[in-house]
């Protein structure tokens, strides 16, 4: 064998790969901290969970931004979501509209079924049944929840309205425990949908826009998406650090990325980016997307620190948020004296927080 530079050989092999014991894991904390010494996504997943422990315990108490996307109610995942919110784990959350939407189904009492993705879908459109994936919703209750949420538009008072405020009124009427729209509303967790039109919400905003058609514009409760974008600044603007969390990717985590360039453009205050941040996908970047780029590329765009704390799982959101979440909630000293942030919408500045 060739002579090698035995120091640099030690350099890589140093640290060993740790295998997961079953035995000794008694619950999704130990499973999780295992993770954290093995490989490949397993150490993806350990990794995130560490980036959300650091989040939780850095003196700064940086504001927590959570982004949504993909069929996260319909995989079962809307208590996981609600317990988030419930127990103080983030701050902020923005979402696709189908998320919340079937969020506030479910809390109308409609339900999602187990179905087959090899299922007849000409005879599924027959019966008004939707498919998403191997899952099943009544679209005939989808029509009543799409005109229930225009009549609840139809009693706002005209004027200018942020998707923070429609899915906030959608959270007070909802009036379930078990809802992700309701928690945040009950505990004052904003929860904006920078692309509200594109879900059954916007569909209920255009009923109750077809029945207005003759009003003027000043006359009329209108959706105003840079509204969204003024709010999610002041947000930022104020915070000593953030951290964000992107279940998926997609309008949600562009949106929440671009916030902290908006800061820098609008209020001329320089915004270092993220602190930390942990995104569980399956998405990739060698396609050119990655739902707005990895977030090693974010750095280039300075939405994320040059010294984030950072991590990515490739594994898929009903696997993956089940495993790091119940690691954080199986860990209560992390954040059960965390503060609760309160949000003033009417301070003279646009916003409060306290």
């Amino acid at each position: 064998m060739v002579a090698v530079n035995e120091g640099e050989r030690k350099k890589y092999l140093n640290k060993t790969v740790q295998q997961i014991d079953l035995e000794s894991s008694k619950s999704i904390k130990e499973l999780v901290d295992s993770f954290q010494g093995a490989s490949i996504q397993a150490r993806g997943i350990g990794q995130c969970a560490k980036v959300y422990e650091n989040m939780l315990t850095d003196e700064d108490r940086p504001v927590i931004i959570l982004g949504l996307s993909g069929a996260l109610i319909a995989g079962g995942l809307r208590k996981v979501i609600r317990d988030l919110v419930k127990n103080n784990l983030v701050d902020v959350i923005a979402s696709t509209g189908a998320v919340m939407y079937q969020d506030y189904y479910q809390a109308r009492g409609y339900k999602h079924y187990v179905g087959d993705p090899a299922a007849d879908d000409v005879k599924l459109r027959e019966l008004f049944i939707d498919r998403i994936y191997d899952t099943y919703v009544d679209e005939v209750k989808f029509d009543e929840t799409d005109e229930h949420i225009s009549r609840l538009i139809e009693k706002l008072p005209a004027g200018d309205y942020s998707s923070r405020q429609i899915l906030s009124m959608l959270g007070k009427d909802a009036n379930d425990e078990n809802s992700i729209l309701y928690q945040a509303y009950k505990n004052g967790v904003p929860v904006f949908s920078p692309a509200l039109c594109d879900s059954s919400i916007g569909i209920g905003y255009v009923k109750y826009y077809s029945r207005h058609l003759k009003k003027t514009f000043k006359d009329r409760a209108t959706l105003d998406m840079i509204k969204d974008n003024y709010e999610i600044v002041k947000i930022i603007q104020k915070a000593k650090k953030t951290g964000a969390i992107y279940i998926g990717g997609g309008t949600p985590k562009n949106w929440v990325n671009d916030a902290v360039v908006m800061v820098t453009y609008i209020t001329g205050q320089e915004f270092p980016g993220h602190t930390y941040i942990f995104q569980l996908t399956t998405d990739v970047p060698h396609w050119g997307g990655l739902s707005g780029s990895t977030l090693k590329e974010a750095q280039s765009w300075g939405k994320v620190s040059k010294k984030a704390t950072k991590a990515t799982a490739y594994v898929e959101a009903t696997v993956s948020l089940p495993l790091v979440a119940g690691y954080i909630m199986q860990k209560p000293e992390l954040y059960k004296d965390r503060k609760r942030l309160k949000f003033d919408w009417d301070a003279s500045d646009g916003l409060s927080i306290e």
